[in-house]
């Protein structure tokens, strides 16, 4: 397989706000898992967004004056929408803009996520600082992930989601990757060899790419920031398959609990 390439880490959905000015900010409930700080409708007005990145599930919109971080939680949200569309129940927050139709609006049904403003360097927040490299990222190699799993007891599923070690592999995708390179769940961190962690990363970075190109997976209410779903999903190998035939050996797809966490398998292809 070809050398995989770096992915801009950027939320290309956010592009059509870039460089605009804020011309308001409507906090309708404040009350997310942090409360939104009530500055924001003094600090936000009449600056301009410089540009947009990401950081694990971090969203980071760079201001002038500082940086506004959002995560989503569990079923939030953003979304560029005609101005003139009105509120449901769960928008909780509108920002508006000079001189445009369009408004970006946060929806968040079980308010499970955040919004913060940081006017110092975004690495030294307690969320920021602790978090692992991006998997796409060239420090996320075979040799890293045998360093972190070499003595570790744990299931090298729950290492791999582990976002101290590396961000942004989920159950979804730890499972199909895991399954690309042969490696069961369950199999301890100590028990996995180099090669083994050289093959799993390697899987890693094909499967987001390959979910990044499908638009993610929409299993509920996920939808993009223009209303679109993923379709990640309709490529799945083992996830959500229990009790169907392997797409590989036709052996029977099973499934375990792994740190609370539904892990799918194939015992044949998986040993």
């Amino acid at each position: 397989m070809p050398e995989l390439p770096e992915v801009e880490i950027t939320c290309i959905g956010l592009k059509p706000i870039l460089q605009k000015s804020i011309s308001n900010i409507i906090i309708r409930n404040p009350s997310l898992r942090w409360p939104i700080p009530s500055h924001l409708k003094k600090t936000l007005p009449n600056q301009k967004i410089l540009f947009i990145k990401r950081r694990a599930k971090y969203i980071l919109v760079q201001f002038e004056k500082g940086t506004l971080m959002i995560h989503l939680g569990m079923s939030g949200r953003l979304e560029i929408l005609d101005k003139e569309t009105p509120p449901k129940k769960h928008d909780h927050v509108d920002i508006t803009f000079h001189n445009s139709k369009n408004i970006l609006r946060y929806t968040d049904p079980r308010r499970f996520g955040s919004i913060f403003w940081i006017d110092g360097d975004i690495k030294d927040h307690f969320l920021i600082s602790r978090l692992g490299p991006e998997p796409l990222e060239s420090l996320f190699t075979g040799d890293y992930l045998f360093s972190k799993a070499q003595n570790k007891k744990s299931p090298i599923k729950n290492i791999i989601m582990d976002s101290h070690i590396v961000v942004g592999v989920g159950n979804i995708y730890a499972s199909e990757s895991l399954f690309k390179a042969g490696v069961i769940p369950s199999k301890l961190g100590k028990d996995t060899s180099l090669d083994e962690c050289t093959k799993i990363v390697k899987h890693i970075k094909a499967t987001l790419i390959k979910a990044i190109e499908l638009g993610g997976s929409s299993l509920k209410d996920f939808y993009n920031v223009n209303g679109q779903s993923g379709y990640f999903q309709q490529t799945y190998n083992v996830y959500g398959m229990k009790g169907k035939p392997c797409r590989k050996c036709k052996s029977i797809i099973e499934n375990m609990k792994i740190g609370q966490r539904s892990s799918f398998f194939c015992i044949k292809c998986q040993n």
